[in-house]
């Protein structure tokens, strides 16, 4: 039997952590996402990373049209069953984005939420993410900084990847979405409460930008 790749080692983490009946993050939205998502015209929005669905489902019940993937077919699984008990529909793919099914152009917004991709892709990822979004079209961004280490080693259940490559700083948001008009950038210590892998302070880097 061969060993397991990279890859395999991955999926395989994030299988087991949405295989448990209750919730790795809570049911109900991230809180950053709920502000901005209010101040944006209903269109189509992109979730990547979506685990088990509570931003896309938040999304589709707002009336958005709703498109999500994620490298668990666990988090699929959990996503599809929440939004059935929502009755709202959202479509939602399992894989690596380079082998997905999205259209050029497509999307309205893309919401990037504790979108945690692995530290030799993120910044590839983010550029990617532009050719599937309109002109004038929104990013909104919420994920945990660089200075989230020390946070991490004062309270582990605040979750977040514990190595710094992982981790953004305002410096690679400014990079990775060059061509965008900066509405908001901040980094922030806030409060977290979501399920049970995210709990306590920690500090987050907040990014809503305009394709230009």
């Amino acid at each position: 039997m061969s060993e397991l790749n990279e890859n395999d080692v991955w999926t395989s983490r994030w299988n087991d952590r949405y295989s448990n009946e209750e919730f790795a993050y809570g049911e109900t939205p991230n809180n950053y996402l709920n502000e901005q998502l209010v101040k944006l015209p209903v269109g189509k929005i992109l979730f990547p990373a979506e685990g088990e669905g509570r931003n896309a489902v938040f999304a589709a019940k707002s009336g958005w049209a709703v498109s999500a993937f994620d490298i668990s077919i666990e988090g699929k699984n959990k996503a599809l069953k929440l939004a059935e008990k929502n009755e709202v529909n959202i479509d939602y793919q399992v894989g690596e984005l380079q082998n997905l099914n999205l259209e050029t152009g497509y999307f309205d917004v893309i919401a990037l939420i504790y979108a945690h991709f692995p530290a030799d892709i993120k910044s590839l990822y983010h550029k990617t993410f532009d050719k599937y979004l309109k002109q004038g079209g929104s990013i909104i961004f919420e994920a945990f900084s660089k200075k989230h280490i020390d946070y991490i080693a004062a309270n582990p259940k605040v979750g977040g990847p514990k190595d710094i490559e992982s981790l953004f700083s305002m410096e690679e948001i400014k990079s990775d979405f060059a061509n965008y008009e900066i509405i908001e950038l901040t980094e922030t210590e806030i409060q977290l409460n979501e399920g049970i892998f995210h709990n306590g302070k920690g500090s987050v880097i907040r990014f809503v930008g305009r394709k230009k």
